[in-house]
């Protein structure tokens, strides 16, 4: 009996190979100053790890998140042959993957502002992933396995799960939010960047969340804005021009004054 690629197997792995294939896209593009959220003397000076570490710790995590998935897929799988059947149609596949952002949203969300808020959870577990004041692209996944357990698998079973999509459409949308994860956490603000023009939550709104002043905000991750909106952790911000090149992300005025 010969191996076989299952699509179970792909949902697990390909969105793994597009990490590093994303991320790895940003590597050269780092280079651009002019289109960095924060210069690279920033970047190296004020990170709290070393890119190596980084590295191990993405690595460690993405191990943990494939095997969970394919404990989930052998409990969850089908034996009947659904795979031959009808295809699910494009507003039905547009409607798994709207609710599946939806969950992921809400569950990151709600797991997130409390690991910021409980004193034990941030101290020992997210401040991990804070370590990265200036974020970048291949440290989007740079947390304590606990908490990659906690917001990331368990948060993308749950998407997995409730919205009903097939293994196969599994792989498109975790290939697909975890390219929005990677750019969410490039720090470059690069024109013509369809992620800018279609999602509020970006590069931009979460480098503020990177920094001191917006660690209690902006925890939304990683399509939509609205529970910050709806309970009041949204801080708006600005765009703009820093000296020596490049862009800033600073809060607007109210928050500047508070």
């Amino acid at each position: 009996m010969g191996f076989e690629v299952t699509d179970e197997l792909l949902g697990t792995f390909v969105p793994i190979l597009v990490y590093w294939v994303y991320s790895g896209i940003y590597i050269p593009l780092g280079s651009l100053e002019n289109y960095r959220l924060h210069s690279k003397k920033d970047e190296e000076d004020k990170n709290l790890v070393s890119k190596g570490t980084v590295v191990k710790g993405v690595i460690l995590q993405q191990v943990i998140q494939a095997v969970v998935a394919i404990i989930l897929f052998t409990v969850t799988g089908d034996d009947s042959g659904a795979a031959a059947g009808p295809q699910p149609s494009l507003i039905v596949l547009a409607r798994q993957f709207f609710i599946a952002m939806l969950v992921l949203d809400t569950w990151q969300y709600f797991m997130h502002r409390y690991m910021h808020h409980n004193k034990f959870l941030y101290r020992h577990i997210h401040s991990q992933h804070h370590r990265l004041v200036v974020p970048y692209a291949f440290g989007a996944l740079y947390n304590h396995p606990l908490e990659g357990l906690l917001l990331d698998t368990i948060g993308g079973a749950l998407s997995f799960l409730l919205s009903g999509m097939s293994p196969r459409a599994s792989i498109f949308f975790f290939s697909f939010a975890t390219i929005k994860t990677v750019d969410d956490h490039c720090g470059l603000w690069l024109p013509g960047n369809l992620f800018h023009l279609f999602f509020r939550n970006n590069s931009a709104y979460h480098d503020i969340h990177h920094q001191l002043y917006g660690s209690k905000y902006n925890f939304s991750q990683p399509f939509f804005v609205m529970w910050d909106k709806i309970l009041g952790t949204y801080m708006p911000y600005s765009l703009e021009r820093r000296a020596g090149g490049g862009f800033e992300a600073r809060p607007t005025k109210e928050f500047k004054d508070n």
